[in-house]
């Protein structure tokens, strides 16, 4: 036998699913918007160096793994706007990490280059994050009623 059960999902829960993908790519480029101002106004010495690079860097790795499965869960949620601005913010995010594979396999151990890829992703990445947020918490969002069959 069939049965139909309603479940209702909150504006409330949809908008904050919504700008958790945003809130991540902030999050990731935070430690290096503490780190690396500092290192470009004072002296580069080879411990700050390598803080640095754990700072700037390490960061973005364990968002890349956890992103994966933000986006599996948020891009198919119920309501469409959900899935369009986690989409759009993926899309932000794996493109800034594609600018570094790509680019940073000519770089080597030049600390200037990492530096001045980790400015311009933070300069794409933070700002537009943050204008989306902000689009997000502006919009209108209303609750939803799912439909799920239990067999």
């Amino acid at each position: 036998m069939t049965e139909t059960a309603s479940k209702t999902i909150s504006a409330k829960s949809a908008r904050n699913t919504a700008a958790l993908f945003n809130y991540g790519n902030i999050i990731a480029m935070l430690p290096g918007l503490f780190v690396v101002p500092s290192l470009l106004i004072g002296s580069t010495e080879r411990m700050s160096m390598i803080f640095m690079l754990i700072a700037t860097i390490v960061p973005m790795i364990l968002w890349f793994a956890v992103s994966i499965m933000i986006y599996i869960i948020a891009r198919h949620h119920p309501n469409e706007r959900t899935g369009h601005y986690t989409q759009q913010a993926a899309y932000r995010y794996y493109g800034v990490v594609g600018l570094i594979v790509v680019a940073g396999t000519f770089y080597g151990t030049n600390v200037n280059y990492w530096l001045a890829t980790w400015v311009v992703c933070a300069l794409v990445l933070v700002p537009w994050s943050l204008f989306d947020v902000i689009r997000i918490f502006k919009e209108q969002w209303q609750d939803i009623l799912v439909e799920e069959t239990n067999e």
